[in-house]
Protein backbone atom coordinates (compact mmCIF):
# COMPACT_ATOMS: atom_id res chain seq x y z
CA UNK A 1 0.00 0.00 0.00
CA UNK A 2 2.92 1.90 0.47
CA UNK A 3 4.77 1.25 -2.75
CA UNK A 4 1.36 2.65 -4.26
CA UNK A 5 0.63 5.67 -2.42
CA UNK A 6 4.51 6.82 -3.16
CA UNK A 7 3.93 7.18 -7.04
CA UNK A 8 0.41 8.34 -6.57
CA UNK A 9 1.49 11.10 -4.33
CA UNK A 10 4.58 12.24 -6.60
CA UNK A 11 2.38 12.33 -9.82
CA UNK A 12 0.20 14.58 -7.19
CA UNK A 13 3.05 17.32 -6.86
CA UNK A 14 4.43 17.01 -10.75
CA UNK A 15 0.48 17.86 -11.93
CA UNK A 16 0.84 21.13 -11.58
CA UNK A 17 4.15 21.79 -12.23
CA UNK A 18 3.27 22.65 -16.51
CA UNK A 19 0.73 24.97 -15.28
CA UNK A 20 4.05 27.05 -13.28
CA UNK A 21 4.84 27.92 -17.03
CA UNK A 22 1.50 30.48 -17.19
CA UNK A 23 2.47 32.16 -13.93
CA UNK A 24 4.16 34.99 -15.73
CA UNK A 25 1.66 35.30 -18.25
CA UNK A 26 -1.03 35.55 -15.48
CA UNK A 27 0.99 37.98 -13.45
CA UNK A 28 0.92 39.98 -16.57
CA UNK A 29 -2.63 39.76 -17.48
CA UNK A 30 -3.63 40.81 -13.85
CA UNK A 31 -1.47 43.97 -13.66
CA UNK A 32 -1.99 45.46 -17.41
CA UNK A 33 -5.72 44.06 -17.93
CA UNK A 34 -7.63 43.02 -14.83
CA UNK A 35 -5.98 46.02 -12.47
CA UNK A 36 -6.52 48.65 -15.26
CA UNK A 37 -10.33 47.38 -16.21
CA UNK A 38 -11.61 47.38 -12.42
CA UNK A 39 -9.38 50.78 -11.70
CA UNK A 40 -11.60 52.35 -14.88
CA UNK A 41 -14.85 50.33 -13.31
CA UNK A 42 -14.35 51.76 -9.58
CA UNK A 43 -13.95 55.48 -10.67
CA UNK A 44 -16.42 55.51 -12.98
CA UNK A 45 -19.24 54.69 -10.58
CA UNK A 46 -17.20 55.83 -7.54
CA UNK A 47 -16.78 59.37 -6.42
CA UNK A 48 -16.28 61.48 -3.40
CA UNK A 49 -19.42 61.07 -1.97
CA UNK A 50 -19.16 56.88 -2.29
CA UNK A 51 -21.45 55.23 -5.75
CA UNK A 52 -22.76 57.47 -8.01
CA UNK A 53 -23.80 56.77 -11.36
CA UNK A 54 -23.79 60.62 -12.18
CA UNK A 55 -20.34 59.90 -14.60
CA UNK A 56 -22.23 57.48 -16.46
CA UNK A 57 -25.49 58.95 -16.82
CA UNK A 58 -22.88 62.19 -18.36
CA UNK A 59 -21.92 59.58 -21.26
CA UNK A 60 -25.92 60.70 -22.37
CA UNK A 61 -25.08 64.34 -23.04
CA UNK A 62 -23.79 66.03 -25.75
CA UNK A 63 -19.93 65.64 -26.65
CA UNK A 64 -19.57 62.45 -25.24
CA UNK A 65 -22.60 61.28 -27.36
CA UNK A 66 -21.43 62.74 -30.39
CA UNK A 67 -17.32 61.42 -29.62
CA UNK A 68 -18.84 57.85 -29.40
CA UNK A 69 -20.84 58.75 -33.01
CA UNK A 70 -17.83 59.77 -34.78
CA UNK A 71 -15.25 56.52 -33.29
CA UNK A 72 -18.23 54.00 -34.59
CA UNK A 73 -18.44 55.59 -37.55
CA UNK A 74 -14.55 56.02 -38.22
CA UNK A 75 -14.17 52.40 -36.94
CA UNK A 76 -17.43 51.12 -39.16
CA UNK A 77 -15.64 53.23 -42.54
CA UNK A 78 -11.92 51.95 -41.51
CA UNK A 79 -13.06 48.28 -40.97
CA UNK A 80 -15.52 48.14 -43.79
CA UNK A 81 -12.52 49.47 -46.46
CA UNK A 82 -10.12 47.47 -44.61
CA UNK A 83 -11.89 43.89 -44.88
CA UNK A 84 -12.50 44.24 -48.52
CA UNK A 85 -9.48 45.71 -49.53
CA UNK A 86 -7.99 43.09 -47.78
CA UNK A 87 -10.02 40.55 -48.21
CA UNK A 88 -9.40 41.35 -51.93
CA UNK A 89 -5.45 41.14 -51.83
CA UNK A 90 -5.63 38.13 -49.42
CA UNK A 91 -7.53 36.22 -52.30
CA UNK A 92 -4.90 38.06 -54.71
CA UNK A 93 -1.99 36.57 -52.49
CA UNK A 94 -3.79 32.68 -52.37
CA UNK A 95 -3.93 32.53 -55.68
CA UNK A 96 -0.31 33.16 -56.91
CA UNK A 97 2.23 30.25 -56.14
CA UNK A 98 3.14 29.24 -52.51
CA UNK A 99 6.63 29.51 -54.11
CA UNK A 100 6.51 32.82 -55.36
CA UNK A 101 9.07 35.84 -54.35
CA UNK A 102 6.29 38.58 -54.95
CA UNK A 103 3.72 36.49 -52.17
CA UNK A 104 6.52 36.32 -49.68
CA UNK A 105 7.58 40.18 -50.05
CA UNK A 106 3.54 41.31 -50.02
CA UNK A 107 3.26 38.82 -46.87
CA UNK A 108 6.58 40.28 -45.51
CA UNK A 109 5.48 44.22 -46.04
CA UNK A 110 1.63 43.10 -44.68
CA UNK A 111 3.38 41.82 -40.99
CA UNK A 112 5.13 44.95 -41.10
CA UNK A 113 2.28 47.47 -42.27
CA UNK A 114 -0.23 45.99 -39.91
CA UNK A 115 2.52 47.40 -37.11
CA UNK A 116 2.68 50.25 -38.54
CA UNK A 117 1.14 53.45 -36.95
CA UNK A 118 0.61 56.00 -33.97
CA UNK A 119 2.74 59.10 -34.53
CA UNK A 120 4.92 57.62 -37.14
CA UNK A 121 2.11 56.92 -39.29
CA UNK A 122 0.71 60.05 -38.70
CA UNK A 123 3.85 62.14 -39.95
CA UNK A 124 4.33 59.85 -42.72
CA UNK A 125 1.23 61.21 -44.29
CA UNK A 126 1.34 64.86 -43.33
CA UNK A 127 4.42 64.73 -45.21
CA UNK A 128 2.56 63.76 -47.93
CA UNK A 129 -1.00 65.86 -48.03
CA UNK A 130 0.17 68.10 -45.62
CA UNK A 131 1.60 71.48 -46.16
CA UNK A 132 4.78 71.42 -47.93
CA UNK A 133 3.92 67.74 -48.56
CA UNK A 134 5.40 65.54 -51.37
CA UNK A 135 2.29 64.83 -53.34
CA UNK A 136 0.57 68.48 -52.64
CA UNK A 137 3.90 70.34 -53.48
CA UNK A 138 4.10 68.15 -56.86
CA UNK A 139 0.22 69.45 -57.61
CA UNK A 140 1.47 72.90 -57.00
CA UNK A 141 4.37 72.52 -58.93
CA UNK A 142 2.42 71.07 -61.83
CA UNK A 143 -1.61 72.99 -61.70
CA UNK A 144 -0.05 76.26 -59.95
CA UNK A 145 -1.27 77.46 -56.50
CA UNK A 146 0.70 77.22 -52.95
CA UNK A 147 1.87 73.59 -51.42
CA UNK A 148 -1.02 74.06 -48.70
CA UNK A 149 -1.96 70.23 -48.48
CA UNK A 150 -5.54 69.00 -48.05
CA UNK A 151 -7.42 70.12 -44.89
CA UNK A 152 -9.53 67.24 -44.73
CA UNK A 153 -6.61 64.99 -43.87
CA UNK A 154 -6.96 66.53 -40.34
CA UNK A 155 -10.77 65.73 -39.61
CA UNK A 156 -12.71 62.28 -39.97
CA UNK A 157 -12.56 61.87 -43.09
CA UNK A 158 -8.81 61.67 -42.77
CA UNK A 159 -8.85 59.72 -40.03
CA UNK A 160 -10.71 57.25 -42.10
CA UNK A 161 -8.09 57.11 -44.99
CA UNK A 162 -5.11 56.90 -42.30
CA UNK A 163 -7.09 54.10 -40.51
CA UNK A 164 -7.39 52.14 -43.62
CA UNK A 165 -3.87 51.91 -44.14
CA UNK A 166 -3.06 49.69 -41.30
CA UNK A 167 -6.35 47.98 -41.91
CA UNK A 168 -5.80 46.55 -45.12
CA UNK A 169 -2.49 44.17 -44.34
CA UNK A 170 -4.00 43.35 -40.56
CA UNK A 171 -7.04 42.15 -42.79
CA UNK A 172 -4.88 40.15 -45.06
CA UNK A 173 -2.96 38.43 -42.21
CA UNK A 174 -6.02 37.69 -39.87
CA UNK A 175 -8.09 36.54 -43.17
CA UNK A 176 -5.35 34.17 -45.34
CA UNK A 177 -5.68 31.70 -43.19
CA UNK A 178 -9.64 31.10 -43.84
CA UNK A 179 -8.68 31.39 -47.74
CA UNK A 180 -6.17 28.72 -47.36
CA UNK A 181 -8.01 26.59 -45.42
CA UNK A 182 -10.28 26.09 -48.38
CA UNK A 183 -9.60 22.62 -49.65
CA UNK A 184 -9.13 22.14 -53.67
CA UNK A 185 -11.28 18.62 -53.03
CA UNK A 186 -14.58 20.66 -52.43
CA UNK A 187 -14.08 22.65 -55.89
CA UNK A 188 -13.29 19.71 -57.61
CA UNK A 189 -16.15 17.70 -55.65
CA UNK A 190 -18.45 21.01 -56.96
CA UNK A 191 -17.53 20.52 -60.41
CA UNK A 192 -18.05 16.47 -60.32
CA UNK A 193 -21.42 17.29 -59.71
CA UNK A 194 -22.31 20.06 -62.42
CA UNK A 195 -21.90 22.85 -60.56
CA UNK A 196 -20.06 26.30 -62.13
CA UNK A 197 -17.43 28.13 -60.50
CA UNK A 198 -19.96 30.78 -59.70
CA UNK A 199 -22.06 28.31 -58.27
CA UNK A 200 -19.23 26.75 -55.99
CA UNK A 201 -18.38 30.19 -54.67
CA UNK A 202 -21.96 31.49 -53.99
CA UNK A 203 -23.63 27.94 -52.49
CA UNK A 204 -19.93 26.46 -50.96
CA UNK A 205 -17.02 29.23 -50.75
CA UNK A 206 -18.78 32.36 -49.54
CA UNK A 207 -20.92 30.46 -46.96
CA UNK A 208 -17.57 29.04 -45.16
CA UNK A 209 -15.79 32.26 -45.01
CA UNK A 210 -19.03 34.33 -44.06
CA UNK A 211 -18.02 33.92 -40.51
CA UNK A 212 -13.78 34.33 -40.55
CA UNK A 213 -14.78 37.48 -42.86
CA UNK A 214 -17.50 38.88 -40.15
CA UNK A 215 -14.89 38.56 -37.45
CA UNK A 216 -12.26 39.84 -39.09
CA UNK A 217 -14.07 42.78 -39.66
CA UNK A 218 -14.97 43.16 -36.39
CA UNK A 219 -11.26 42.54 -35.24
CA UNK A 220 -10.89 45.45 -37.45
CA UNK A 221 -13.53 47.75 -35.65
CA UNK A 222 -11.99 47.03 -32.57
CA UNK A 223 -8.66 48.09 -33.65
CA UNK A 224 -9.38 51.64 -35.14
CA UNK A 225 -11.99 52.34 -31.75
CA UNK A 226 -9.33 51.35 -29.51
CA UNK A 227 -6.22 53.69 -31.34
CA UNK A 228 -5.22 56.99 -30.05
CA UNK A 229 -1.68 57.87 -31.07
CA UNK A 230 -2.68 58.21 -34.91
CA UNK A 231 -5.36 60.38 -34.13
CA UNK A 232 -4.40 62.27 -31.50
CA UNK A 233 -0.95 63.14 -33.80
CA UNK A 234 -2.84 64.51 -36.70
CA UNK A 235 -6.00 66.29 -34.54
CA UNK A 236 -4.15 68.90 -32.16
CA UNK A 237 -7.17 71.04 -31.65
CA UNK A 238 -10.91 69.24 -30.14
CA UNK A 239 -12.08 65.82 -29.71
CA UNK A 240 -14.03 63.88 -32.53
CA UNK A 241 -13.64 61.00 -31.12
CA UNK A 242 -14.01 58.95 -27.93
CA UNK A 243 -9.97 59.03 -27.21
CA UNK A 244 -9.40 61.78 -27.62
CA UNK A 245 -12.00 63.01 -25.68
CA UNK A 246 -10.54 61.12 -23.06
CA UNK A 247 -7.29 62.53 -23.02
CA UNK A 248 -9.03 65.90 -22.89
CA UNK A 249 -10.40 64.47 -19.50
CA UNK A 250 -7.09 63.78 -18.72
CA UNK A 251 -5.46 67.43 -19.34
CA UNK A 252 -8.37 69.36 -18.17
CA UNK A 253 -10.02 67.28 -15.53
CA UNK A 254 -13.38 68.70 -15.73
CA UNK A 255 -15.70 67.79 -18.49
CA UNK A 256 -19.10 68.63 -18.59
CA UNK A 257 -18.39 70.02 -15.13
CA UNK A 258 -17.17 66.59 -13.60
CA UNK A 259 -14.12 65.57 -12.10
CA UNK A 260 -12.14 62.43 -13.49
CA UNK A 261 -14.95 61.91 -16.32
CA UNK A 262 -12.09 60.02 -18.32
CA UNK A 263 -12.99 56.57 -15.91
CA UNK A 264 -16.85 56.75 -17.26
CA UNK A 265 -15.58 57.16 -20.86
CA UNK A 266 -12.83 54.39 -20.81
CA UNK A 267 -15.62 52.22 -19.34
CA UNK A 268 -18.02 52.51 -22.41
CA UNK A 269 -14.77 52.51 -24.79
CA UNK A 270 -13.90 48.76 -22.62
CA UNK A 271 -18.16 47.56 -22.54
CA UNK A 272 -17.70 48.33 -26.90
CA UNK A 273 -14.67 46.28 -27.40
CA UNK A 274 -15.86 43.57 -25.06
CA UNK A 275 -18.87 42.77 -26.78
CA UNK A 276 -17.42 43.30 -30.24
CA UNK A 277 -14.52 40.89 -29.10
CA UNK A 278 -16.98 38.60 -27.78
CA UNK A 279 -18.72 38.38 -31.15
CA UNK A 280 -15.71 37.94 -32.61
CA UNK A 281 -14.62 34.76 -30.55
CA UNK A 282 -17.83 33.26 -31.77
CA UNK A 283 -17.36 33.96 -34.82
CA UNK A 284 -14.06 32.47 -34.67
CA UNK A 285 -15.19 29.41 -33.17
CA UNK A 286 -18.03 29.03 -35.92
CA UNK A 287 -14.88 28.77 -38.56
CA UNK A 288 -12.55 26.60 -36.70
CA UNK A 289 -14.93 24.12 -37.29
CA UNK A 290 -14.55 23.83 -40.94
CA UNK A 291 -10.71 25.42 -40.99
CA UNK A 292 -9.37 22.57 -38.14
Amino acid sequence: MTSTAAPAARRGWRAPLPSLGLLPFLIYLTIFLVVPTLTVLVGAVHDDDGFSLARIRALGDGPARDALRASVELSTASALLGAFLGAVLAWLIVASPATSALRRVVLAACGVLAQFGGVTLAFAWVATLGFGGLVTTAIADVFGGQPDGVPWLYELPGLVLVYTYFQIPLMVIVFLPALEGLQPQWREAARTLGATGRQYWWHVGIPLLRPAFLGATLLLFANAFAAYATAAALVSQGAPITPLLIRSALTSEIVLGQADFGYALALEMVVVVAVVMAAYSWLLKRTSRWLT
